[in-house]
């Protein structure tokens, strides 16, 4: 099991470099910085501290959102009975090939009168039960969401993109009128925005997904896609609206105003801890993870250096004399006192991507001051302690800007116009990255770029609908502007 013999290496070597093996730099990255490893169960991983610290941050500024416009956090069962996942056809189809299956339980290992998925998402058992609690206008719209893991069983597995099981979110709500179940879907992907670009800062393009990329089951599906320092795409979280297609299917409908019974509107959405991955990718760098202040699990690290007891004495006294400074202002920190050299414990840091670092020699002690170092720019310069808690919190505030600014760079640098097929197969065999194309909106055509130009997929339709010019596969009217990229 390949999981499970990298799992006995001796991890001391340096990371690969990203340019010699990206996907070998991110798992070295991962797993050497702490935050997640192979269980020893295949396909299935373990999120340690350091990675579920991020995830954490990422769900508290995620339910402060939904809880503030009217969410409630829900907790809906593991196991789906057969029965509930086959009732949507459309569904079941798309999910058929990932589903695992209990079939025996029980002292005696019985075997069930009812195989139980175990849940890949969990629309079908939501929308079996939710119908209990809906029965007039006056019970919509209903907003719930629930935070749990999904089992899909997955060929190939990556730590964070791609494991058999993963934690998140998923929404699922119910509503009077397509409007209402139509304006959700956009709600929900602006706050996927904000998370992805104001908190990850991660640029993301946002649209449309093509019918063939539409979720299971859904009318449309809305898509945010990160571009990754490889130059290949991330679908970082998705939007559905449903129409009325599950409320019929299981039943789930109310009495409007006329006193007539009418089926639900619905929606679901969903964002996992695959953003802890997006994380990694979007920034990382040879000598590890550079992460946003504003998810950091640590924002700044304190090396203290020292040669003796006299001197460490010092320098523990300057510290404690306005390390409090840094809790009151609410800056996550850490007082590195490991007995270890301090270059070791800089390379420790920065593989952990800590923002900020302050080394506090005694000399600096005895100026009065710390020496400052950014893990993006890593400059080093002298910082007074006088104010530094609001020094530091401004500090933290450029490193995120600083960061969300060169994955800006990033991706305006690696998005590209073309107008032809040719172009677009000859665009892929070099480079990689966002291409923006017309496309008549032909299924056919959508087939014919992903055969010709080597697995490339449409990510994203432009919501703007800026189309132009000529399909770049046959030649008639566009009717969309897309973007074209390999995806994970």
């Amino acid at each position: 099991m390949k999981e499970v013999v990298e799992e006995q290496q001796d991890f001391v070597k340096d990371i690969t470099k990203m340019s010699d093996d990206f996907d070998r730099w991110y798992t070295d990255v991962i797993r050497k910085a702490e935050l997640a490893d192979w269980s020893g169960i295949r396909g299935m991983m373990v999120v340690r501290p350091y990675g579920w610290a991020m995830w954490e941050a990422i769900t508290r500024a995620f339910d402060d959102m939904i809880k503030e416009s009217g969410h409630e956090n829900w907790a809906f069962p593991l196991l789906i009975p057969r029965e509930y996942l086959m009732k949507e056809a459309e569904h079941v189809e798309g999910f058929a090939p990932e589903v695992a299956w209990v079939t025996r339980a029980g002292a005696g290992n019985e075997e069930l009168e009812e195989p139980l998925a175990v849940r890949p998402t969990s629309e079908t058992i939501v929308g079996s039960l939710i119908k209990r609690y809906i029965q007039s206008h006056r019970d919509l719209p209903k907003l719930t969401n629930q935070w749990n893991s999904v089992v899909r069983w997955e060929m190939r597995s990556r730590l964070f993109l791609r494991s058999r099981e993963f934690w998140w979110q998923e929404g699922h709500t119910f509503h009077a009128n397509a409007k209402e179940a139509m304006d959700e879907v956009d709600l929900i992907l602006g706050y996927y925005r904000d998370i992805a670009q104001d908190w990850l800062a991660v640029p993301v393009l946002g649209g449309k997904k093509s019918p063939a990329e539409t979720f299971p089951g859904a009318v449309y599906t809305l898509t945010l896609e990160g571009l990754m320092r490889d130059g290949m795409a991330l679908q970082m979280g998705t939007s559905h609206y449903f129409g009325q297609n599950f409320a019929r299917a299981y039943d789930i409908s109310f009495s409007n105003k006329d006193n007539e019974r009418e089926l639900c509107y619905s929606t679901s959405w969903g964002i996992s801890t695959r953003l802890v991955g997006a994380l990694v990718m979007a920034h990382g760098d040879d000598s590890g993870l550079l992460v946003p202040p504003k998810v950091a699990p640590i924002q700044v690290v304190i090396v203290p250096i020292f040669r003796d007891a006299e001197s460490r004495a010092k320098v523990e006294a300057f510290i404690g004399g306005w390390a409090g400074e840094l809790k009151a202002a609410g800056i996550r920190s850490r007082v590195d006192w490991r007995d270890e050299r301090p270059g070791d414990k800089y390379a420790h840091w920065e593989m952990k991507g800590v923002p900020l670092r302050l080394n506090v020699g005694a000399r600096d002690a005895d100026a009065g001051q710390v020496e400052l170092v950014d893990r993006l720019t890593r400059q080093r310069r002298s910082v007074p302690v006088t104010g530094i808690a609001n020094k530091l919190v401004d500090e933290l505030a450029a490193f995120q800007n600083a960061l969300f600014a060169r994955a800006q760079d990033f991706l305006s640098a690696n998005t590209f116009e073309m107008s032809t097929l040719a172009e677009v197969v000859a665009h892929f065999k070099e480079r990689s990255g966002f291409v923006w194309v017309p496309w008549c909106g032909d299924a056919e055509c959508e087939i014919r770029i992903k055969a010709e130009a080597g697995g490339v997929t449409i990510r994203s339709i432009d919501p703007d609908e800026r189309a132009s010019g000529k399909c770049l596969v046959c030649g008639k009217p566009a009717k969309h502007r897309v973007a074209l990229a390999r995806a994970y």
